[in-house]
């Protein structure tokens, strides 16, 4: 048997969770989180390619921030979803947030010449790697 500090109450422990229920916004058993962005991330010759999944998401609510080689991508979310009987609401779940995903590449991008497409849901960057400096001597005197 364990011992019982001051604040510790058995009746936490058998309420705990009881009135909790996970929301299922789909017919399977999945529980309300926000969605990740999955993607895809190409290196060509002189250019990185991304396509990023952001199903649901409108081309105003999305974000994208290049800093050398770190790149950014954030979303906007408005899911709303609504099952009615009839004029009888059953069921209605809203789910507003925001998913970001940033990710560091090898080179440094060109941000001038970086273009995004987005389409069916498919975000797709081009971004083309800065040219590397040449390295310069520097001779003492």
């Amino acid at each position: 048997m364990s011992a019982l500090t001051p604040l510790h109450d058995p009746f936490d422990e058998l309420f705990r969770g009881f009135f909790v229920r996970p929301m299922d916004l789909h017919a399977g058993n999945a529980t309300a989180v926000a969605p990740a962005i999955r993607m895809d991330v190409k290196e060509l010759e002189n250019a990185y390619e991304v396509h990023a999944e952001l199903p649901g998401v409108k081309k105003e609510d999305i974000h994208i921030t290049v800093d050398g080689s770190l790149v950014s991508i954030s979303a906007e979310i408005h899911n709303q979803t609504e099952t009615k009987e009839g004029e009888r609401v059953l069921r209605s779940e809203r789910y507003f947030g925001k998913v970001s995903r940033s990710f560091q590449l090898a080179q440094d991008i060109d941000d001038t010449q970086a273009a995004a497409k987005f389409n069916d849901g498919i975000l797709e960057l081009t971004l083309p790697k800065r040219a590397a400096a040449a390295s310069k001597r520097i001779s003492v005197f």
